[in-house]
C-alpha cells in the first residue's frame, strides 16, 4: 500500500506541531514524560516571585511556579500555581507553604513544610495553607522605618529650634554675644599669664619642692613603720588586762564606800578626824606653854632666882604668837 504525498505531508506537520508543543512545555519545566502534581497557594503579596521560582523541601527542588494570578479583580489575594514534577513524592493536606527570600539579592521562593502528622495527602488542584516569611532586607526595613520616623521628628525638631534660636538672637543679643566672647579671650589670656607664672614659680622653688617630697616620703615611710608596730600590738589582751584593772578599782572604791578595811573606816568614822583634831590643838597648847615657861621643862638657873609659879593652859586659852618686828 502506498502512502500518497499528501498523507505524509500530514503525519510530518502533525509530528512538528507535537514536537513543537513538547520542546515549549519542556522550555517552561513542564516535565512530559513523568507523572506531575498541580497544587495552588494563596498570598496577599508575592513581590519578588515569578513564573519558575523553584519549589522546595528541606532545600531540595521538587517543582516550580507555573503561575501567578489575582483571585479576584480586587487583587487579592494572589493565587500562585505550584507545579511539582514527582506526584509520587507525599505531601499532606496540612503541610505549609511558605514563601521566602533565600538571599537579600535574589527572588523568593516557595518552601513547603510537611506535616508529617497528617496521613491524607494533597492531590492535584488541592491549596495548601500559605504563611509569608520576611526577608532579611524587609527585616530591615521594618525595623529602619521606625528609626526613620524619629530621625523626620528630630529634624523638624531642629528646624524649630534654630527658627526660635534665629528669633531669640537679635541685634543687641548678637552684640552682648561678640562681647562676651571677647571677655572670654580676654579671661583666657589673663589665665595663660597666670599659668607661666605658675610655671616659672615651681620651676625657681623646684628644689625646695623636691626637699618637701622626699620629707614626706620618709614621714610616710616613719608613718608605716609605726601603723606596723600598732598592728603588732595585742590590743586584745591589752584591753583585757585594762579591764581587769578597772573591775578591781572599781572593787576597791566599792570596799571604801561600804568602810571596809582600814582605809573605808577612815573615810566612814569620824573618829579618827577627832583624835588628831584634838592632838593637833593639845600639841599647840603644849608648844605654847613650852615657849611661855620654858623653865618648868628646862631648868637653869645662873643667879638663883626664884621661877615663876607654873600657871597650866586650858584648852580655852588664845595662843598668840610673838609679832615680826
Amino acid at each position: 500500500m502506498k502512502i500518497s504525498k499528501e498523507i505524509k505531508t500530514s503525519l510530518f506537520v502533525i509530528a512538528a506541531l507535537l514536537f513543537f508543543v513538547w520542546g515549549y512545555r519542556f522550555l517552561e519545566g513542564r516535565n512530559l514524560l513523568g507523572s506531575t502534581k498541580v497544587l495552588y497557594v494563596e498570598f496577599d503579596n508575592v513581590d519578588g516571585l515569578g513564573v519558575s521560582s523553584p519549589v522546595t523541601i528541606n532545600g531540595l527542588a521538587i517543582g516550580k511556579v507555573n503561575s501567578v494570578h489575582p483571585k479576584n479583580k480586587f487583587g487579592r489575594p494572589i493565587v500562585v500555581e505550584m507545579q511539582i514534577d514527582n506526584a509520587d513524592f507525599f505531601i499532606s493536606k496540612s503541610s505549609i507553604a511558605k514563601l521566602y527570600a533565600p538571599s537579600p539579592i535574589g527572588g523568593k521562593q516557595i518552601q513547603i513544610v510537611l506535616n508529617t502528622d497528617d496521613a491524607q495527602e494533597a492531590v492535584s488542584g488541592d491549596t495548601l495553607k500559605g504563611q509569608e516569611i520576611p526577608g532579611l532586607l524587609d527585616d530591615f526595613s521594618a525595623k529602619l522605618q521606625p528609626l526613620a520616623d524619629r530621625v523626620g521628628l528630630m529634624v523638624v525638631s531642629a528646624d524649630k529650634l534654630l527658627t526660635n534660636l534665629n528669633n531669640v538672637l537679635d541685634d543687641k543679643t548678637k552684640a552682648n554675644l561678640r562681647n562676651s566672647i571677647a571677655n572670654l579671650d580676654s579671661t583666657l589670656a589673663e589665665f595663660k599669664g597666670a599659668s607661666a607664672t605658675l610655671n616659672k614659680t615651681l620651676s625657681d622653688n623646684k628644689s625646695k619642692i623636691d626637699r618637701t617630697m622626699t620629707n614626706l616620703d620618709k614621714v610616710s615611710g616613719n608613718f608605716a613603720v609605726v601603723s606596723d608596730s600598732l598592728a603588732k600590738i595585742e590590743f586584745g589582751r591589752t584591753a583585757k588586762s585594762l579591764e581587769q584593772a578597772l573591775v578591781k578599782v572599781n572593787t576597791i572604791m566599792a570596799g571604801l564606800e561600804s568602810g571596809q578595811g582600814t582605809a573605808g573606816k577612815m573615810l566612814k568614822d569620824d573618829t579618827l578626824y577627832k583624835n588628831l583634831s584634838k592632838t593637833s590643838k593639845e600639841l599647840e597648847l603644849l608648844l605654847q606653854d613650852l615657849r611661855l615657861n620654858p623653865t618648868r621643862y628646862v631648868n637653869v638657873s645662873l643667879f638663883g632666882k626664884k621661877n615663876k609659879p607654873y600657871k597650866a593652859p586650858t584648852a580655852n586659852d588664845t595662843i598668840t604668837y610673838p609679832s615680826k618686828k
